[in-house]
């Protein structure tokens, strides 16, 4: 299993947390809470890595 780093920040404008992952093109997300940020980056590094861009 491969393990990726997200950068999260809390925007002050609509209380998410928002994440990346540095040089991972669409792996992006965003979350009320952390848990619920970590689940939507797992479902997308998922969906990126089932279905790589061409």
């Amino acid at each position: 299993m491969r393990t990726y780093t997200a950068i999260i920040e809390k925007c002050h404008e609509t209380g998410l947390y928002v994440a990346f992952v540095a040089g991972f093109p669409g792996a992006h997300s965003q979350g009320e809470t952390l848990d619920e940020l970590a689940e939507n980056m797992k479902e997308v590094i998922e969906m990126l890595l089932s279905d790589p861009p061409v």
